[in-house]
């Protein structure tokens, strides 16, 4: 098992420029996804052939706040006209679904909303998606910011 974690309030663009560079959605993603895909980026980033299609990986993203910070900026947005580009991000599974569009991953995608930080269940919940025959490997992600500026982000790869 691997993990890797985000103290809060690190700046996340210069974070971004070391680790990957070359994906300009990422200035278009709320803080949580960039959490994500950044917590990501540090889990998988060397990995030979990491972007050829596969289904035996897991996304699985935990958080407490889910999308709470972007749901703000989209409600102010919406005094003159709503903003598209906040509203995509108002849900709090689009992180799950943004890391696997960007590394190609086909296996289970999961977020789910805790009441707190729970390892036991979050680690009961992980085990389950290995309960099928294809599921090799999981990215396990608690990513909770309930501002832009402060969080709890960390990561774990865990293997059959």
């Amino acid at each position: 098992m691997k993990q890797v974690s985000i103290p809060s309030g690190t700046p996340l663009v210069p974070l971004y420029r070391e680790l990957a560079g070359d994906y300009p959605k990422f200035f278009k993603m709320d803080t949580l996804s960039r959490l994500g895909f950044l917590l990501t980026e540090m889990l998988v980033g060397e990995e030979p052939d990491r972007f050829i299609p596969r289904q035996d990986r897991a996304v699985l993203v935990f958080s407490r706040e889910g999308c709470v910070a972007n749901d703000r900026h989209y409600v102010a947005s919406m005094v003159d006209f709503p903003s598209p580009g906040l509203f995509v991000y108002t849900l709090p599974n689009i992180v799950a679904g943004e890391i696997a569009i960007r590394n190609k991953y086909a296996g289970e995608t999961s977020a789910y909303v805790l009441a707190h930080f729970d390892e036991d269940l979050i680690f009961t919940l992980a085990r389950q998606a290995f309960q099928d025959a294809v599921t090799r490997s999981a990215l396990v992600i608690w990513a909770d910011c309930p501002s832009d500026s402060e969080w709890d982000a960390r990561a774990w790869l865990l293997e059959r």
